[in-house]
């Protein structure tokens, strides 16, 4: 069988912007609103801070309000939690991204639970997860990779996903139940494996949509997917890669790539496949929350059928 058709995260992403930027722009001059997005760095973990100087640039290219505020990794919680309180207070910000992971004196969940749910662009609060598990996502912000992992999905097989069988490998609250619910939504028949799951390959080849996000490098086998299945892989995991020198490294997702590539009808890659489109769902949030916030519709961003591939 040939090489499955490759999902390009990176181009669609580029265009999601494109479009977010355009939207912004009309935005700012109708209204005189200028979306805000801060993002709060605590500590000087390298990771994180090229995640979030990526995500200032990209706001920057959508005409937004930027901010960075970078803390020592010494900060307390106490302080921490009054500069989200101010956020929260500041009408010129409309998003709030506090990077994880957090010092390990500092709570986590007390800190993602302070944040304004109507400012919540990682979609982390409680109330905007309640509000996608109910089915309310007109109401929420959306988690932005399990968001993104559903483009990509569509931008394969098209707008209607419905009556097709999804499997999710990966029970996190960050994307496995999200995107399950997401699924759910798009009327697909959704099933979740886990570490648990008996017989797993079997429950997977069963899909027609498999999204990948277990944390695994490469355990998604060939013998796993169904003939012609769109593969969505969430995975990032840094293996060992003698072949480019002594002590390098490569970047591989939770699929086996070149094996299942041969079997997949499509298939994203790691790098520039969700990567890509999970900053963009970010500005796409941060773009929406600023119109709820002045009452002004903002939903139109994420009509996206203009960015599915051909099909």
């Amino acid at each position: 069988m040939p090489d499955s058709r490759i999902i390009n995260g990176k181009e669609i992403a580029a265009k999601l912007v494109d479009a977010i930027s355009a939207a912004t722009g009309k935005l700012t001059d109708a209204t005189g609103i200028t979306p805000g997005l801060s993002v709060v760095l605590v500590g000087e973990d390298p990771a994180s801070q090229v995640y979030v100087r990526n995500k200032g640039k990209m706001a920057d290219k959508c005409g937004f309000k930027s901010e960075q505020h970078t803390l020592d990794k010494d900060t307390s919680e106490a302080d921490l939690l009054s500069l989200i309180e101010d956020l929260n207070a500041d009408p010129t910000v409309h998003g709030i991204l506090v990077q994880l992971p957090l010092p390990d004196h500092i709570d986590e969940t007390k800190v993602l639970r302070l944040i304004d749910p109507a400012k919540d662009v990682d979609g982390f609060h409680p109330v905007n997860v309640g509000l996608l598990h109910s089915g309310q996502t007109d109401q929420a912000l959306v988690p932005c990779t399990p968001a993104g992992s559903i483009l990509l999905a569509k931008a394969a097989l098209g707008k209607d996903l419905s009556g097709l069988n999804a499997v999710i490998v990966g029970r996190s609250n960050i994307v496995g139940k999200p995107v399950a619910q997401l699924l759910l939504q798009e009327n697909c028949t959704v099933t979740i494996a886990h570490s648990r799951t008996r017989n797993i390959a079997d429950v997977v080849c069963a899909a027609d949509i498999v999204v990948a996000a277990v944390g695994r490098a490469e355990m998604v086998k060939a013998d796993w997917i169904k003939p012609g299945a769109t593969v969505i892989d969430v995975g990032i995991n840094r293996v060992d890669a003698p072949e480019k020198g002594p002590g390098k490294t490569r970047l591989v997702g939770d699929v086996a790539y070149t094996e299942v590539s041969q079997t997949a009808g499509a298939i994203t890659p790691v790098p520039g496949g969700v990567g890509p489109m999970t900053i963009a769902m970010l500005m796409a949030n941060t773009y929406v929350a600023a119109g709820r916030l002045h009452d002004v519709g903002t939903e139109h961003v994420l009509d996206l059928s203009a960015l599915h591939q051909d099909t």
